[in-house]
């Protein structure tokens, strides 16, 4: 099977290679001219794609050309001076899409499409973001599902951790953090990587899920802990809070039969 992965970068490259260690052919882009090298060295197909509002930079048509499969994981670039619509970029995309052989497309979202009240969260809950970052994917989501050239899996991730990344190394020594009673809701590069590869090895798409590992101390507990482990400095909460959601990921457990590996987290 040919699968093509928009965004070789902290997941789709680790994603790249462990498809191809199981006999996947895989088309990666980067917008980076130096990791073209990177990529083809892990017998990934590299292409130099970048898309913005107006356009997009590259042999798009090339990388879509022979894929079964287009996993769509570029995040929307949302903070700092240099914010962009990264509704209108995927826009600019589904037309290529549409012209070449592509019957599924998974797509990479995150739980924030469910803002933050107080609740448990499964897929059947109806999105209400509130953040500029959590409307735009909602909007997207709904773009690629609602599109009947294509079969789309939209795959929910929580706060990604694994390899060198992690919250409590930017939380460390911090003080009057707020929500210290709110759940985590979070899944490891490993966790993220198995599932992709299962949705795609299952012929599981037209669906939508959440991807969490069932695992949801507070913030305080979990941060707290994790910082003693690591040896950093323990950051400081505020005494009251309100609580947050609980994203409930038993649909995707029951239906592709995975255990997270919660020694990870």
């Amino acid at each position: 099977m040919n699968v093509s992965i928009l965004g070789c970068g902290w997941l789709g490259f680790p994603l790249a290679k462990r498809l191809i260690e199981n006999g996947f052919s895989v088309n990666g882009s980067t917008t980076s001219i130096a990791k073209l090298k990177v990529l083809e060295e892990e017998n990934i197909v590299p292409f130099l794609i970048e898309l913005s509002e107006e356009k997009i930079i590259g042999t798009i048509s090339d990388f879509l050309s022979n894929a079964d499969v287009l996993i769509i994981d570029i995040p929307p670039k949302l903070r700092g001076e240099q914010k962009e619509n990264f509704v209108r970029k995927i826009q600019n995309l589904i037309p290529h899409i549409e012209t070449s052989k592509i019957e599924k497309v998974l797509f990479v979202s995150s739980t924030s499409v469910y803002g933050e009240d107080e609740a448990i969260v499964t897929e059947e809950t109806i999105p209400c973001p509130d953040t500029e970052s959590g409307k735009q994917l909602a909007q997207v989501e709904k773009i690629l599902k609602f599109n009947p050239n294509f079969k789309t899996t939209v795959l929910r991730f929580g706060g990604l951790i694994g390899a060198d990344r992690h919250p409590i190394k930017f939380l460390a020594g911090k003080e009057n953090l707020e929500n210290p009673n709110a759940p985590v809701n979070l899944i490891h590069q490993k966790d993220c990587i198995a599932l992709i590869e299962k949705i795609i090895s299952m012929d599981c798409f037209a669906e939508v899920f959440n991807a969490v590992a069932p695992f949801h101390p507070t913030r305080k507990n979990y941060y707290t802990k994790k910082a003693l482990e690591l040896h950093l400095e323990v950051p400081k909460f505020k005494e009251h809070s309100e609580k947050g959601k609980i994203i409930d990921s038993t649909k995707i457990i029951t239906l592709l039969n995975h255990s997270f590996a919660l020694d990870l987290y």
